[in-house]
C-alpha cells in the first residue's frame, strides 16, 4: 500500500491520476482530452462520474480500457423537475429563441446555471436545466498516462494539487 513504488503503482483510492480519454455518446464524440488536456483527478473522492471512477481501479500507467457508463452512473436520469418555464419577454433580443441553444442563467442569488432551450412556445420558453449528457450512456476510451501518490495535504483537501510541475500552465 504505502510502500507501493512508481514501478508497481496501480490506480486505488488515494492515487492521483492522470488519465486520457475519448467521450463517445451514440457513437459520436462529445469530449475528448486532446481538446481540453489530460484530466488529473484524485481516485476515490468523487471528482469524475462514478461509473467511471469504479471502472478504473486496479490500472496501470500506459494501461488502455474501454468503459459504459450507464445514466444512473454518469450524470444522472433526466429529472423532469428540472425544467423551468419562462415568459418569452425575459430573453434579450440578441438570443436566439431555437430548441437546442444552450444558456447560462444568473440566479437572485447570483449563482450561474447552464441550461438549454427544450422547446419555443407561444408565451414562454421552457427550459432544461438536467445536464447535458443527463439519460445518456456514455462510451469511454481511457488511457492511464500517469499516476502518483497523492500528498497528505491533496488527501486532506479531496483534490489533486496540480502545478507541482507545469501543470498549471495548461489551465484554462
Amino acid at each position: 500500500m504505502s510502500d507501493s513504488t512508481p514501478a508497481n503503482l496501480s490506480i486505488q483510492d488515494g492515487i492521483v491520476v492522470t488519465l486520457d480519454y475519448v467521450l463517445r455518446v451514440d457513437g459520436e464524440i462529445v469530449d475528448q482530452s486532446s481538446d481540453n488536456g489530460a484530466i488529473e483527478f484524485l481516485q476515490g473522492y468523487g471528482q469524475i462520474i462514478p461509473g467511471l471512477e469504479r471502472s478504473l481501479y486496479g490500472m496501470v500507467v500506459g494501461e488502455s480500457k474501454q468503459v459504459t457508463v450507464s445514466a444512473a452512473d454518469g450524470y444522472g436520469e433526466i429529472d423532469e423537475e428540472d425544467y423551468a418555464e419562462v415568459p418569452r419577454s425575459e430573453f434579450p433580443d440578441e438570443i436566439p429563441l431555437e430548441a437546442g441553444v444552450e444558456l447560462q442563467m444568473r440566479d437572485q442569488d447570483g449563482d450561474i446555471f447552464d441550461a438549454t432551450i427544450a422547446e419555443v412556445r407561444e408565451e414562454t420558453v421552457l427550459l432544461n436545466f438536467n445536464h447535458p449528457l443527463a439519460g445518456k450512456e456514455l462510451e469511454f476510451s481511457v488511457t492511464v498516462l500517469k499516476l502518483r501518490e497523492a500528498a497528505q495535504e491533496e488527501l486532506d483537501h479531496g483534490h489533486s494539487h496540480s502545478g507541482h510541475e507545469h501543470d498549471d500552465e495548461d489551465e484554462d
